[in-house]
């Protein structure tokens, strides 16, 4: 391919939005587009997204960032080679094989409907919330696949009826973009999923990287409706007709957090955080997969071809970061956009005592409480929205810390947390980290440097380098070079006084407590 028009398109599902990036050779984008999509609460605690609003909202992203491109003077159509796809986890669907239509709405990765499954499941088997952890890396919660599809197979008639005709194809969303991007009914749509998606419905054995029979049948989930599992970075099918660059081969698949991972180039002891809806921290343990005793979960980071090693991850989940800045706007009407948190809590220098707990939906990593809910506590007649807004900040920072100190507790007594230049560095992405303010609370309440890069969407770079790394243009020397080179990157050092610091974290500590026992979980 030297010398001609080389493209990699990646579409990148989040939980609030979809995107279509496209990068040209040296992993510059040239053109994206951008579309939110709706989100529905038909319940407290229920979160669920239309699977057809979801498929329209990516075809049309991959129209618009085309056309964009196409403008510009780009020869797109021409020279798109691959397409990478990365995607909101553990957000599970079940649909007809025979008709393409979905058989209930998506329930959503936050969702916490299946409180008293879990609770069932906790007693019935031996080892309560930690029974599959030895398999797969995880505990019994709410938060996992396989606990939201025995919802929907025990509540929902069009899934048993499809199910016992043989007509029920089940998937998280990656499995669903890829069965209609590849023909869907019509077409025989290919049925199948990544090592990283598969490794967070609870089902796949983290060993084997296949789905575990003996969990399947604990559960009731029959085989038929899986998809089969493939590496991240291959040839999985081809754009099928009616989309847009039919024939185009669809060679990535990761979960966002998985392509985040890879996309800043983390290699064994190093760690990213993504800030989007919720906050994720991965850990790359290298083709050890360490088993937490400190709340984290055991996960795949990345494997890079059919044949290539597996790399596995230490991870922290956090339910609720970027979607609290929502939570301000949409909800109390503190903010009118998103991006007016920053100079709002740069009216003050501190919470004022103030803090914010966001366990709108439980609390995941470390803590791992679905009974608790969200709390504001400290607030004094001297309070206003200053105040709740640095707050809402600070929760996130709280939030990354408490995982990062686990992580360190699990992997850094073997020696398996890198340093960088004699320091411990967290690499950031994601649209929240923008915020030059969030950044700099994170640097203060870790007490070491935030590294964030130039581009920031690194979930969908790391999308696109598994589609170009299974298509040859580019090799994993590229992507880890690229990862670490440093261009244009901002550090945020920490200010914040140790006494200080070792304050916050301690009152920081009282509040997530004060979130226990709070949920009426027979609702």
């Amino acid at each position: 391919m030297p010398g001609e028009e080389v493209f990699v398109g990646s579409i990148d599902q989040g939980t609030t939005s979809t995107r279509f990036i496209i990068y040209d050779r040296t992993a510059r984008p040239i053109a994206s587009h951008q579309l939110e999509f709706t989100q529905f609460y038909p319940e407290a605690g229920w979160v669920e997204h239309d699977p057809m609003e979801i498929l329209e909202s990516v075809k049309v992203c991959m129209a618009k960032a085309i056309d964009k491109a196409t403008v510009d003077g780009f020869n797109v159509d021409g020279g798109l080679k691959a397409i990478g796809l990365t995607n909101q986890r553990e957000t599970t669907l079940v649909w007809s094989k025979s008709t393409g239509a979905p058989l209930h709405n998506a329930i959503v990765w936050m969702d916490v409907r299946t409180s008293a499954i879990c609770r069932k499941l906790e007693k019935e088997l031996s080892g309560g919330r930690t029974h599959f952890v030895e398999t797969c890396g995880l505990p019994i919660s709410t938060y996992f696949s396989a606990l939201k599809l025995l919802w929907l197979m025990e509540n929902v008639d069009p899934v048993k009826e499809a199910i016992a005709k043989g007509d029920a194809l089940f998937g998280t969303v990656d499995t669903w973009l890829i069965w209609n991007l590849t023909g869907g009914a019509d077409g025989n749509g290919v049925h199948a999923t990544d090592v990283s998606n598969a490794s967070r419905t609870m089902l796949m054995n983290l060993k084997t990287l296949e789905w575990d029979r003996p969990t399947l049948e604990t559960l009731g989930i029959p085989a038929e409706i899986l998809p089969k599992i493939t590496s991240n970075s291959e040839i999985i099918g081809k754009v099928a007709k009616g989309w847009p660059v039919p024939g185009v081969p669809i060679s990535g698949c990761l979960g966002d957090q998985h392509a985040a991972t890879l996309g800043q180039g983390c290699r064994k002891g190093q760690a990213k955080s993504t800030y989007g809806t919720g906050a994720f921290i991965l850990l790359n343990t290298g083709e050890e997969a360490v088993k937490s005793e400190h709340g984290l979960l055991s996960t795949l980071a990345f494997k890079l071809g059919p044949n290539a090693p597996t790399n596995y991850a230490l991870e922290g989940s956090i339910a609720i970061a970027g979607a609290a800045v929502q939570w301000l706007r949409d909800s109390l009407g503190i903010i009118k956009t998103a991006s007016e948190i920053e100079g709002l809590a740069s009216q003050v220098e501190s919470t004022g005592g103030v803090y914010f707990v966001p366990a709108f939906n439980g609390l995941f990593a470390p803590w791992w409480r679905d009974d608790a809910r969200g709390v504001c506590i400290g607030m004094t007649r001297f309070t206003n929205r200053a105040h709740i807004a640095r707050a809402v900040l600070e929760s996130m920072c709280f939030q990354v810390k408490d995982v990062l100190d686990s992580m360190h507790k699990d992997a850094g007594e073997k020696g398996e947390v890198k340093s960088e230049k004699g320091e411990f560095l967290l690499r950031v992405d994601g649209g929240a980290t923008v915020n030059n303010l969030l950044m700099q609370i994170q640097a203060d309440v870790l007490g070491s440097p935030v590294v964030r890069p130039a581009d920031i969407e690194t979930t969908a770079l790391g999308a696109a380098y598994a589609a170009g790394l299974a298509v040859g243009i580019w090799t994993e020397e590229d992507i880890f070079t690229a990862g670490v080179k440093g261009e244009g990157d901002t550090t945020f050092r920490p200010k914040l006084d140790e006494e200080t610091r070792k304050k916050k974290v301690a009152s920081w500590c009282k509040a997530v407590e004060r979130t226990f026992d709070l949920a009426d979980l027979s609702l």
